[in-house]
């Protein structure tokens, strides 16, 4: 016997909107139908272990099949199927979810049901009609002494159902591909939807004969049960071709929400521009999104992974996240998480937590530059290096410099470089008077010696090449100069006319014989307002990065050069001068183009004088 009918549903527009608006990707009808055929699944292996079937379950599992000549996508599963009665409740009425149901029919008698079913959104089905002309249920149910139903629909409201002679419990849905569809036919192309929504499922799914997916993926283990090698394989399935993680954090916690999942700590560098949607957010094992912003505080966005929670709120179409309270509460948990599992390792192997510095240095600069509450828990193992290799958490670097690096106002002042090579003039001289210089080189190294300044009580940072080296750390003492007054004038004077550029602003300065003769340096306020206008941010200084520069030129007093200057006359004394100057551009990689040229004619002249 055939019955038609309506679809009841409040509008005649229900599948047209489905069809262009609900669902932005046309391609998850594939996860949607799957998705609903494990939940069939899962729910007759919960009626069997409750005692509700006495039935022999038989082998399940769900097959997806394509046959291009007639146009049709079918999958198939051994679930608990469906009566005709049941399939004009669940299908025909939307504002009922069977699995919505079935979870409040068995919430009292099995905690776990909930977390079993995927399909709480009564219009995933409905999916089918993006790429169908089409759709056919041939249902049978677990129940005995039911018959099999026939269930047909072309898109409209009007529906068929009659009975029919399928023999074995379950579903199969058959999808008569629309005409601009065409690609969905292509198993090339189901493969890979069914590889990028459906490798994890429960249940095992079948494609052209070959399971497509892994039952039991790491995440849902014990990790008392897995090795190291079974968490980088794992990864490697994950990412192919990437290189293999550094370490990893196991995530299994069911209250106050539940979330399962596995994040790994890739080799980073420093580099700012980061491959982001590496992180594959689940729920149940099916796949839902690579973009985990609201899951995942920003700089956690550049760990590697995967986050499994039935808890996170998706909207109907499972495309995007809505943020509530429990995905704040996740990602309170997940920064806590990995905030504890770096001070774990600083702890248990720190000589192994200094060699991966490199790689994670930059990840916990921007944690602890993003997240007030992870620089609380990250100030106690975060690492500054010196640039003779030396490692040192910032209270304890703190602590050994205060004495020898305090000025006289009772600052203790941290000397670093951004440039080893390029600085290394500045760095020995600093180095010679028994101070220690720090390497920051990083992108964000700008930004984190602010933060610092701002954290630590007296304390400033100073690049070397910021002053003169007696005026880096000023102190209570003074060189007096060689000099007379008129004679530094004089010097003064010979030197701005050699120099002749407004940049460049001259003085001279009593410092010790063995110093430079003439040193540049920039101001440390003006040189960082640059550094951070250069990455980005700076705020309202952001203006300083578009300031012409202004360095100060020291002209060394007590300099043997200072006293040949000053004996030569004219031309010979500016030759000599601007000699000196060049030298000082050359120490601080400032000498290019035509000066430079000019320098090395100039050299060679003086070398064939002597």
């Amino acid at each position: 016997m055939q019955e038609t009918g309506s679809i009841s549903i409040h509008t005649e527009n229900i599948f047209p909107i489905i069809k262009k608006f609900l669902y932005s990707d046309h391609e998850i009808f594939l996860r949607e139908l799957v998705s609903n055929a494990v939940d069939a699944t899962q729910k007759l292996k919960s009626l069997a272990q409750l005692g509700e079937y006495q039935g022999e379950a038989g082998e399940l599992k769900v097959t997806v099949s394509v046959d291009k000549e007639a146009r049709t996508i079918t999958i198939s599963d051994r679930g608990i199927g469906m009566t005709a009665e049941e399939i004009k409740k669940y299908i025909n009425q939307i504002a009922f979810s069977g699995a919505t149901e079935f979870v409040e029919k068995y919430k009292d008698k099995d905690a776990n049901a909930k977390d079993q079913i995927i399909g709480q959104f009564g219009l995933g089905f409905y999916s089918a009609f993006m790429v169908a002309k089409e759709v056919e249920i041939f249902s049978k149910s677990y129940k005995e002494g039911t018959e099999g139903a026939h269930w047909t629909c072309d898109g409209s409201t009007a529906y068929t159902i009659e009975t029919t002679d399928k023999q074995e419990r379950g579903t199969d849905v058959v999808l008569h591909v629309a005409e601009d569809s065409d690609e969905f036919l292509e198993t090339a192309r189901l493969r890979g939807i069914l590889d990028k929504y459906c490798k994890f499922l429960p249940i095992p799914t079948e494609f052209e004969g070959e399971v497509i997916n892994q039952t039991q993926p790491l995440w849902t283990k014990q990790p008392a049960d897995l090795t190291d090698e079974d968490y980088v394989q794992f990864y490697q399935t994950l990412y192919p071709f990437s290189e293999p993680p550094l370490f990893w954090i196991h995530l299994n916690v069911d209250y106050p929400f539940n979330l399962t999942g596995i994040l790994y700590f890739p080799k980073v560098k420093d580099e700012l521009q980061l491959q982001r949607n590496k992180i594959q957010l689940y729920s149940r094992q099916v796949f839902i999104t690579d973009e985990v912003k609201d899951v995942v505080p920003e700089f956690l966005m550049l760990l590697h992974g995967v986050l499994d929670s039935p808890d996170i709120p998706l909207n109907v179409s499972r495309s995007f996240l809505q943020a509530d309270g429990n995905v704040r509460k996740i990602n309170q948990y997940v920064t806590k998480k990995v905030a504890d599992k770096l001070a774990e390792i600083f702890r248990k192997d720190r000589a192994g937590f200094e060699e991966k510095w490199s790689d994670i240095g930059l990840f916990i600069k921007y944690g602890m530059l993003s997240d007030e509450k992870f620089y609380d828990r990250a100030k106690d193992f975060a690492l500054l290096q010196s640039v003779d290799g030396k490692f040192a958490t910032i209270n304890e670097y703190r602590e050994q410099v205060q004495a020898n690096q305090q000025d006289k106002n009772g600052q203790t002042v941290l000397l670093y470089t951004t440039d080893p090579e390029a600085q290394h003039a500045y760095v020995v001289a600093a180095q010679e008077r028994g101070y220690d210089v720090l390497k920051l080189d990083g992108p964000l190294d700008s930004h984190f010696i602010g933060q610092l300044e701002q954290k630590l009580e007296k304390t400033t940072f100073k690049r070397v090449d910021a002053e003169t080296v007696g005026k880096l750390i000023e102190k209570d003492e003074t060189t007096e100069s060689v000099l007379s007054d008129e004679e530094k004038t004089k010097l003064q004077e010979l030197f701005a006319q050699a120099i002749s550029n407004p940049a460049m602003q001259v003085q001279v300065e009593a410092l010790s014989p063995q110093d430079a003769p003439v040193i540049i340096t920039l101001p440390e306020f003006m040189r960082r307002m640059k550094d951070m206008q250069r990455v980005g941010g700076g705020g309202g200084m952001a203006m300083f990065g578009s300031f012409p520069d202004s360095y100060t030129v020291s002209i060394n007093a007590n300099s043997a050069v200072a006293q040949r200057v000053l004996k030569l006359e004219g031309e010979a004394a500016t030759k000599l001068a601007k000699q000196a100057f060049d030298l000082a551009l050359l120490a601080q990689g400032m000498l290019k183009g035509e000066a430079l040229t000019q320098f090395v004619k100039r050299s060679a002249e003086l070398l064939a004088a002597e």
